[in-house]
């Protein structure tokens, strides 16, 4: 078993965990969570595993009793690699790591779980969860919060080493205007589903500019709203009956998915509207005793925002104080992939000193 950061980082980054819901016959987390459970008890971690197809794996640090417990996230699952060469054979190259994965996010994992193999004399127990399918449904993190208590967390995604303590949200919706199929030389009788999609392509458009140009969180910026896929018709010689778009409206701290509904049910008008996905953005309490704790020990300056989602923002609804602090690096969901091999380093450092601090 590797036992090295740089080592334990490669050998993750070498085993293929693409996501399956995203790429249809992705080798999922199966591999990558039998290594990482049998790294965790080799190196005296308590050790459960759930989820047969899609596994999650907790492995707990324990404490001698008494003490606040610190929860440590991080995904095993990535996402597609298309366009990449040798993406599972990792290399190191002027203090870089190359790999799909690298940076989002096995460095990062490789990091929390040497954190944790390394505290000792805590009362508080140490929890790492290592969780599927985040690039998507985020099931690993859901099931997480269903059995794992804790009274902090840090999610170890990509930050630059920054703590980051607000991201945005989600909703994705779905629009199908209606039309009336009829021969392409009939414009007496058909309808066109398309062409009635266009009005409403342009008033999303309207309102994503009146989103960047409104209200701004001041850690994550505005809000916006993009159109993500359309499809319909039939054929070339036919008015096409159905015509289907799918969005995405990503939402700042304060904003509700009822809102983004009745706004998005404005626009539609006789369109059918279905959201289809949602998460609540990030929004950390900075005078929390944990927020201070994880921005004296990193010393990174003011507290940040991420653009991006993640499963932050589901321990923290599950009422556990949760900031995001994680490498630095390049390539997330890219061609070329890599994370700094000396800020995984200082991930390992700085969640080791917070957990003595919090757990002591």
């Amino acid at each position: 078993m590797p036992s090295s950061l740089n080592e334990l980082a490669a050998a993750l980054v070498a085993i293929d965990s693409v996501n399956p819901a995203l790429v249809p016959g992705g080798a999922g987390e199966r591999q990558i969570a039998s290594f990482v459970a049998d790294w965790c008890a080799d190196h005296g971690l308590d050790v459960e595993t759930f989820g047969n197809e899609r596994p999650s794996v907790v492995a707990t640090k324990r404490g001698s009793g008494g003490g606040r417990s610190l929860l440590l996230n991080g995904h095993l699952d990535t996402v597609g690699v298309a366009g990449m060469e040798a993406p599972f054979e990792p290399r190191v190259e002027d203090g870089r790591l190359y790999g799909r994965g690298a940076y989002d996010m096995k460095g990062a994992l490789a990091a929390i779980l040497l954190a944790a193999t390394e505290a000792t004399g805590l009362r508080g127990d140490v929890i790492v969860t290592l969780v599927a399918d985040e690039e998507l449904a985020s099931i690993g993190t859901e099931a997480v919060v269903d059995r794992v208590q804790a009274d902090a967390a840090i999610v170890v995604e990509p930050t630059e080493l920054r703590v980051a303590i607000a991201h945005r949200g989600f909703v994705g919706f779905e629009l199908e205007t209606a039309g009336v199929a009829a021969h392409g030389s009939r414009p007496d009788l058909g309808v066109d589903a398309i062409a009635k999609m266009g009005p409403i392509l342009v008033a999303l458009a309207e309102l994503d500019e009146r989103l960047q140009a409104g209200a701004r969180d001041p850690l994550v910026g505005p809000a916006s709203l993009h159109a993500s896929l359309i499809e319909g018709g039939q054929e070339l010689s036919s008015f096409p009956a159905r015509c289907m778009l799918t969005g995405e409206r990503r939402t700042i701290p304060g904003e509700t998915v009822e809102e983004v509904e009745a706004e998005l049910g404005a626009i539609a008008r006789d369109a059918a509207l279905r959201i289809i996905a949602s998460r609540d953005p990030l929004a950390a309490h900075r005078d929390h005793p944990f927020v201070d704790l994880v921005g004296r020990v990193a010393d990174a300056g003011d507290y940040v925002g991420a653009l991006f989602w993640t499963d932050a923002a589901l321990i923290a609804d599950a009422g556990i104080p949760t900031v995001l602090f994680g490498p630095s690096g390049e390539g997330a969901h890219a061609e070329v992939e890599w994370v700094d091999l000396a800020s995984l380093d200082r991930v390992r450092e700085v969640v080791g000193r917070v957990a003595a601090e919090w757990c002591a």
